[in-house]
């Protein structure tokens, strides 16, 4: 099967062959480092993380370089507030930043390459445009001339009104055309700058992205990607000005852009207030769940946040994970003797390294990234494992065929996870989450509020309370003094 990706340049699903199968290149938008993130901020990253599994495993060869923004104006707001440098603000909130992506199971990309370090590259990349005639200085200002552009509007597809209209420009008097954007900018003394043809400066957003892929991926790339939010005017004026300073080549072959998170109704920003910042999250769920939630929905799609949501995830994962518990249980004599004898099948972890992604799962992926698919097809492999456990727990499957096949069944579940980032705990851990006196307390309630329930007759909510308990490791024993429970 192919693999196939909405273009958001053509705007319809097309199959994707790299350029060069030994060395595909993708880079996609990172943070400015002036705050921590919130969980909005960490959708393109968890989906292109999938995507970046998705291209090793059918290619091998990926260069994948996702960037910092050290240098920007809400930086040197922060760092003028707190009477600091800007790398005291920017090192800090990119250290923040790594830890966040990777309490999330994002993998660090190959490439992170920071603003701030790529300053000759950014004059010598303006130079190229002012050459061409698609840039001219002004005041100390270099700005890029749309009108110089046939191309300018492609991706987004606005007309020039529309476009004027939306972009953040300041209408300046040393501007040709109120849509001309900023390649430079003077610093003041108490400002960062770097010495330039133009005086001493800082370059604009735009460029830093177009002059950092450029450096490491080359002039032509097989995938930009980001929220969609960025595709205008950041990603318009990327293509601009790439393309008129690389003699007309096409920048990104595949645009591929994140639907938003919403949250109370709105799109989840800071300027509006209504975040949720990804570390106050890890506190407070399991970070994998905040993934699956995360994955949930079609990567294009808008996503409506919300704890209904993470718990729907954790309650998800309970039963996965349960269903490995279980597995791994029955199968553990099995699994003994693998150890002692290499020649029979590995148990679970060496077999789920070396087991193909399923195939079902492996389809939803290549289908545009369909996680929501992926993730129904792994929920329908660990209801095969369930029914199988179920039948050899009570004698109505029978002999080493049967163990066999249990097994394949439990090396398929942990092997579709890994295509997704997920199931890799052993059970044990992520069913000790939370264990504490917090945690024994909601247990007891949910033991008393079973009890309710069967006194109040309502045994569906009494039974799935108990399956609750039972997929988070909770055992319960009737006594004459009444329910008791423990962790399995």
């Amino acid at each position: 099967m192919t693999l196939r990706l909405f273009n958001s340049l053509t705007r319809r699903v097309e199959v994707f062959q790299p350029l060069d199968p030994a060395r595909i290149t993708m880079y996609v938008c990172g943070p400015t480092v002036y705050n921590y993130v919130h969980i909005g901020n960490a959708r393109g990253p968890v989906v292109f993380d999938v995507l970046a599994g998705v291209l090793r495993r059918r290619f091998g060869g990926l260069a994948y370089a996702r960037n910092i923004t050290d240098v920007d104006d809400k930086i040197n707001a922060a760092a003028a507030g707190q009477g600091v440098p800007i790398s005291t603000i920017t090192g800090r909130f990119a250290a923040a930043y790594r830890e966040d992506m990777a309490a999330l199971g994002v993998a660090p990309p190959d490439i992170e390459p920071e603003a701030t370090g790529h300053i000759g590259e950014i004059i010598a990349m303006i130079e190229r445009l002012i050459e061409g005639g698609h840039a001219y200085a002004a005041e100390g200002h270099v700005l890029f001339s749309v009108a110089s552009f046939d191309g300018y509007g492609k991706l987004s597809r606005r007309d020039p009104e529309d476009m004027l209209a939306g972009a953040r420009v300041d209408i300046a008097p040393y501007k040709r055309d109120p849509g001309d954007f900023v390649l430079w900018k003077p610093s003041t003394a108490e400002l960062p700058g770097w010495d330039s043809p133009w005086g001493r400066g800082r370059p604009g957003w735009h460029i830093e992205c177009s002059a950092m892929a450029a450096t490491h991926l080359g002039e032509t790339i097989d995938i930009h990607a980001g929220g969609v939010d960025l595709q205008f005017p950041h990603h318009e004026n990327e293509i601009a000005q790439s393309e008129c300073a690389h003699g007309g080549k096409v920048f990104a072959r595949f645009w591929l852009h994140n639907g938003m998170l919403n949250f109370g109704g709105a799109k989840m920003s800071k300027s509006v207030g209504n975040i949720e910042k990804v570390r106050d999250l890890v506190r407070r769920h399991p970070p994998e769940a905040l993934r699956h939630a995360l994955l949930s929905a079609h990567y294009r799609q808008p996503l409506e946040w919300s704890d209904a949501l993470v718990e729907q995830s954790v309650r998800t994962l309970d039963r996965l994970y349960g269903t490995l518990r279980d597995a791994d249980a029955l199968l553990a004599p099995r699994d003994a003797g693998a150890l002692r004898e290499p020649s029979r099948v590995a148990p679970d972890a060496a077999a789920a390294a070396t087991t193909p992604i399923p195939g079902a799962i492996r389809a939803a992926l290549d289908d545009d990234l369909n996680t929501p698919q992926a993730l129904a097809e792994l929920a329908a492999i660990a209801a095969e494992a369930r029914a199988l456990r179920n039948d050899i727990a009570h004698g109505a499957a029978t002999g080493d065929d049967a163990l066999q096949t249990l097994s394949g069944l439990r090396a398929a579940l942990r092997a579709g996870g890994r295509a997704l980032g997920l199931l890799q705990q052993a059970p044990a851990a992520w069913f000790a989450r939370g264990a504490s006196g917090d945690d024994d307390a909601r247990i007891q309630a949910l033991v008393d509020e079973r009890a309710a329930a069967k006194q109040a007759r309502d045994f569906g909510r009494a039974d799935a309370i108990r399956d609750q308990l039972a997929a988070e490791g909770v055992l319960l024993e009737d006594t004459p003094q009444g329910v008791r429970w423990k962790r399995g």
